[in-house]
């Protein structure tokens, strides 16, 4: 495998984009940037030897990566002009068999899939999914804030000056040790089993308007007010999109190779190795 030698330099010295980089205006994805012995390298293959570069390479400024990956495509054409695929040690063969089945595979999973995501689709999703959720049942929902502070002492002195007619955020934003002490101590909406079970045993034996503590926890001493309460209800379609379209896709993808598995004939016969081949790397020694 050939390395990216040139990533290390142009990360120190934040190179700039070259001439090659400085492409018509609206390049396409044919746009050629070099060509070796004829053999001819454009955008789209700049486009995804980027993609393949570990991510925190990726995240890289373009003008820092682009001339040293026009330069390793480059190196790596005018080798492989050096070479054949008759030269490839066996693993190196298999791996290649490997890569061109894998691409080809996803190429057919993603037309399959493309056009499974439709607003008939996405609807009749949407109805199973709020179905579902309602034959849970109504699951009860708080909302409460909280004081948090170390020790028993500190959290009973603050209990009585609440008690005195104290102001629960202002106290929470003087005292509280937490980051909920920047919004007067709020958590938010929660359900059950988010918080610590001595926590949500506290808020859910409370009423809206009461205030408990000091109160232990793991964290600390606590003062809770719980502020509301209701009962949560299927979220808004838009609120769940995204989930449902890659659950639309996934079951289009499974649907799509078991259509394919059954137009093949798939001998197996796995009984003529154990398990413990898989880790043979030996047996891809020329």
């Amino acid at each position: 495998m050939i390395r990216f030698p040139r990533i290390a330099a142009a990360t120190a010295l934040a190179l700039s984009v070259g001439a090659g980089a400085a492409a018509e205006e609206g390049p396409s994805v044919d746009t050629v940037l070099a060509t070796v012995n004829g053999v001819e390298i454009t955008v789209g293959h700049l486009i995804v030897s980027h993609q393949s570069l570990p991510e925190q390479f990726r995240q890289l400024p373009p003008e820092t990566l682009f001339d040293p990956l026009l330069e390793q495509l480059i190196e790596q054409t005018a080798l492989m002009m050096q070479g054949s695929e008759d030269d490839l040690t066996t693993a190196e063969r298999v791996a290649l068999e490997n890569d061109r089945r894998a691409v080809i595979a996803n190429s057919v999973l993603t037309r399959a899939t493309e056009g499974a995501v439709t607003d008939e689709s996405l609807a009749t999703a949407y109805e199973a999914f709020v179905a579902e959720f309602e034959a849970e049942g109504p699951v009860p929902e708080f909302n409460a804030s909280h004081i948090i502070v170390e020790t028993e002492a500190e959290a009973q002195a603050l209990r009585e000056e609440l008690d005195a007619g104290a102001d629960f955020a202002d106290l929470a934003r003087e005292h509280s040790t937490d980051g909920a002490a920047v919004g007067g101590g709020s958590l938010g909406w929660f359900g059950p089993g988010v918080m610590i079970p001595e926590f949500e045993s506290a808020v859910m034996a409370m009423e809206p308007g009461d205030i408990e503590g000091p109160l232990e926890t793991q964290f600390g001493w606590h003062l809770v007010r719980l502020n509301d309460t209701r009962v949560s209800t299927a979220p808004e379609l838009d609120e769940v999109r995204t989930q449902l379209q890659e659950s639309i896709q996934r079951e289009a993808a499974v649907a799509e190779v078991a259509r394919v598995l059954q137009g093949v004939e798939v001998s197996r016969n796995a009984d003529a190795a154990d398990p413990s081949v898989i880790g043979r790397m030996d047996l891809l020694d020329d």
